[in-house]
């Protein structure tokens, strides 16, 4: 009989923190001692950088995805003909990676305020993205009867959004160019706040933070803070064409840093944007994950590696429209993957016969839209929407405080709209009304079935490699001798273990696999726990599953706000369509292969014993594998629907499976093991 217990959990700039972070602290750790950094604790097994090895494997799981997507690109830039069939493929791609979208509801646009300034005004409006959802947002008219070309501007990560300096800046230049803009508050910044307060205030540190939790939210339900972003942005697009002073055959968006992302996004989606300007944000992502690490949750959408689609391929999906590349030279941007993008998209653009149509424009400066960039911008949409190829002058330009430009009294929609609906909130209906398609699915799919669906979700390679074990040396805790030893299987990274046999030359009854988030010294200091197994005759083994352990990543690079210590892996693992949980159960399933293939333990009952995150590893391991005997878990999240409500725990991220709400949910887990279990 198999035995189950669980005990129930209670309760910027984005891309510069991570870059900085680790420029600071990682020579300050190569200072310290040698025995500071070097010396093995008595558990430790792996003699090399045990901290750096899982984000090591991640990044060449990702140079393999990429290499192959370069083959791709090659073969397609061979003829107009193979071009057009990629960005059919690349077409595809996107759109299954942004999920189920919202469907389009009235907008329900309300001004709220007009301010008058030379050459132009500012209208203050709120509309509805989806129902009782809103969204803040800035119009500037230009001076005289139009109809004008319309413009989009998307807000980098800058808390005031639309009052931002350098954007007032460029909308007020495009404005006076003859443009009519709409710059809109991303979600989490500006007035939009989803995490708040009693007061309706952020709890967060900043939109970064805010737009990296909400990101777990969406993912349990198939979506991404990328995709609500991008409708927010759709919608602001039917609501600018909406009006009749725009020219509906005349529409473009540009966008810096975080809104250079948006941009990159939008034009990839919107067949009616007509040319586009990208920010201090084109350079490739395999570059980026390798030199600054994952950023936050609004910039980058899960599976993007696992699909092959690289930052350059929302340029090619925007091909042949006319695009501008704007790059400082010195931005944390790195600039080299700018350059390798432009050559790409320009090599794109000249085999349709439009090299013209693409452009990278260098600035000696760093992160912004700095005035010649604004310029060179305001010069591109003129050249292409106007047939005007004139220089653009700035000028001295005025701009308003925040206050001035808020479209709410508060500042806040969360604290200003009655009945607001916030993406949290949005995230629990969603997971609510995906109850009737997972019960669904459970009622009619067999076991076989549904283990597929697992495993497909948590990026389980079905068939796995032989392991091999090599024995790292012996130790001695208190009575009790162990072996370390050190798993091996091809193409996944090692997984070292420790190893304890009763005492005496008597047969092994049982294996007890015991595991928690802190790892195999922890448990080594568990002298109770350990005599209780040991001298009723079982075997114990104490894994670090990757990650865990003596191969947890370094703090240094994990920055705090994100609320995750191992930040950086479990976004290289979902970019490239392994979740790092599913790549720990992989894990837990080798040590299987590994004892069912040795001839001291093979016919052994085996029994998991896990805390924590290692305890939902378990959970998902027992289900997809019947050789776990006996499962003995607490302090585990009890449902995916809890971690939503929940969504300011830290730690969570750890244990995000993209979809997994679509088909199951925690407790259907436990169900399916309460057939055959018992609980303590």
């Amino acid at each position: 009989m198999k035995i189950f217990t669980r005990s129930l959990l209670l309760s910027d700039k984005c891309y510069l923190h991570n870059y900085l972070t680790a420029a600071i602290l990682i020579p300050f750790i190569l200072l310290l001692p040698a025995t500071t950094v070097c010396a093995q604790a008595p558990a430790s097994i792996i003699d090399w950088g045990a901290d750096k090895m899982l984000n090591t494997y991640l990044m060449q799981q990702m140079h393999r995805q990429y290499a192959g997507r370069s083959n791709r690109v090659q073969q397609a830039m061979q003829s107009v003909s193979s071009v057009q069939a990629y960005q059919q493929q690349l077409r595809a791609s996107y759109r299954q990676l942004l999920g189920v979208l919202p469907e389009k509801t009235p907008l329900q646009p309300t001004v709220t305020g007009i301010l008058r300034q030379d050459g132009y005004h500012i209208e203050k409006i709120i509309y509805q993205s989806f129902p009782k959802h809103h969204v803040t947002a800035s119009l500037y008219v230009p001076a005289g009867n139009g109809p004008f070309p319309g413009v989009l501007l998307f807000c980098g990560h800058e808390a005031e959004a639309k009052a931002t300096p350098s954007y007032q800046q460029t909308a007020i230049l495009f404005a006076r160019q003859g443009f009519m803009v709409l710059m809109i508050d991303p979600v989490s910044q500006g007035e939009r706040h989803q995490l708040t307060d009693s007061t309706g205030q952020p709890s967060t540190r900043g939109g970064t933070t805010e737009h990296t939790l909400l990101n777990t939210a969406a993912a349990l339900v198939g979506s991404s803070v990328a995709a609500y972003e991008l409708w927010d942005n759709e919608r602001g697009l039917d609501y600018l064409l909406s009006r009749k002073e725009v020219d509906t055959t005349r529409i473009g968006c540009l966008g810096n840093s975080g809104g250079g992302t948006q941009t990159a996004y939008f034009m990839a989606f919107e067949n009616r944007i007509k040319v586009a300007a990208v920010c201090s944000y084109i350079t490739t992502r395999e570059r980026t994950f390798e030199l600054s690490g994952p950023l936050d949750g609004c910039v980058q959408i899960p599976n993007e590696g696992k699909y092959g689609l690289e930052i350059t391929d929302y340029m090619h999906l925007l091909a042949p429209k006319p695009l501008l590349v704007l790059a400082g030279r010195y931005d944390f941007v790195d600039y080299t993957g700018a350059e390798q993008a432009y050559n790409e998209a320009k090599q794109c653009y000249t085999t349709l016969g439009a090299p013209e149509r693409v452009q990278l424009l260098t600035v000696d400066d760093g992160h912004g839209i700095s005035q010649p960039k604004r310029e060179a911008a305001a010069r591109w949409f003129r050249r292409w929407l106007y047939q005007d190829d004139k220089p653009v002058q700035e000028g001295a330009l005025a701009v308003l405080p925040a206050t001035a430009l808020n479209c709410t009294g508060s500042g806040e929609l969360n604290n200003s709209i009655s009945g607001e609906i916030t993406l949290q909130q949005h995230f629990l209906q969603t997971a609510s009304a995906l109850a009737a398609r997972r019960t669904q699915f459970q009622r009619t799919a067999t076991k076989k079935a549904f283990t597929d669906t697992l495993q497909q979700l948590l990026g389980i390679h079905v068939r796995r490699n032989k392991v091999q074990v090599e024995r790292a040396g012996t130790g001695q805790q208190q009575e009790w001798a162990y072996e370390k030893l050190l798993l091996r299987s091809e193409n996944e990274p090692p997984l070292p273990f420790i190893l304890m046999r009763p005492p005496g030359n008597s047969a092994v009854q049982k294996v007890v696999i015991c595991m928690n988030d802190e790892g195999k010294r922890t448990l080594l200091d568990s002298t109770v726990l350990l005599q209780s197994y040991l001298q009723k005759g079982y075997a114990v083994l104490l894994p670090d599953l990757r990650g865990i352990g003596e191969t947890a990543d370094g703090a240094a690079f994990n920055h705090p706000k994100f609320y995750n210590r191992e930040y950086r892996n479990v976004m290289s693992s979902l970019h490239i369509g392994r979740p790092l949980i599913g790549q720990r159960v992989t894990d837990l399933l080798l040590l299987l292969d590994y004892l069912q293939s040795d001839q001291e333990f093979q016919k052994t009952r085996i029994d998991i014993k896990a805390s924590g995150a290692t305890a939902l590893v378990a959970l998902h391991a027992a289900v997809i594998d019947p050789r776990i005997n006996r499962l003995q878990i607490d302090q585990y999240p009890d449902s995916f629907i809890t971690m939503i409500r929940r969504i300011m725990k830290k730690d969570q991220y750890s244990n995000i499976i993209p979809g997994a709400l679509q088909y199951y949910d925690v407790p259907d887990l436990v169900r399916m093991m309460d057939k055959r279990v018992a609980f303590l």
